[in-house]
């Protein structure tokens, strides 16, 4: 569901309020309000931004990880802009204090995230798996993590290691399996203690 007729450009988004809490992403110059989710929904972004977090201090990587604080624009859409809120991203700790003073929105032409998460909800099906599939391989997002609650998988995009090849083939992680990630090479985590 949309909520502007009159389309949009990146900077009127960016200062835009219509005096509510409403938290929205633009998908080609219009603005698409953003749900809550479930309590489940909460859970796994919750869980997810406290492992990261617990990689990055055992890696003593300066990176750091984000639930729903930062946007990502988009050149999707041609001249109309698209800029998402991941449900969890992981940058380095020098972008994030890049960001501080501007709206949190990581620009065409910056380094994108090491790591992107959507946590998928019915609503968001579409969107999440095939949309931002696309929208994050253009941008050369390195690692894309789609979390299905609902079939109780993790499928994990990661970028080819030759420029402009894109994504390769997605794995697809059930049940007992280790997720495979290339950002945290040391994650001892299962789908199912994801899940439980």
């Amino acid at each position: 569901m949309t909520v502007t007729t009159q389309k949009l450009t990146f900077e009127e988004y960016l200062e835009y309020s219509n005096g509510t809490d409403t938290r929205y992403e633009l998908v080609k110059g219009e603005l698409v309000p953003m749900s809550l989710g479930t309590g489940k929904h909460g859970r796994i972004i919750k869980l997810l931004e406290r492992i990261f977090d617990a990689e990055i201090a055992r890696s003593q990587t300066q990176w750091v990880s984000l639930a729903l604080v930062v946007g990502v624009r988009s050149p999707r859409g041609g001249k109309l802009s698209t800029s998402r809120i991941p449900d969890v991203v992981v940058i380095p700790e020098l972008q994030w204090q890049s960001l501080q003073n501007r709206e949190a929105v990581i620009d065409l032409g910056e380094p994108p995230p090491l790591l992107v998460v959507e946590v998928v909800s019915p609503r968001t099906r579409n969107t999440d798996c095939r949309l931002k599939v696309a929208e994050y391989d253009v941008l050369n997002v390195l690692e894309y993590w789609i979390v299905d609650p609902q079939e109780e998988k993790v499928t994990i995009f990661t970028l080819a290691p030759l420029p402009d090849e894109g994504f390769q083939e997605p794995e697809i992680f059930t049940g007992e399996m280790k997720l495979r990630s290339t950002t945290f090479p040391n994650l001892e985590l299962t789908v199912t203690q994801l899940f439980n």
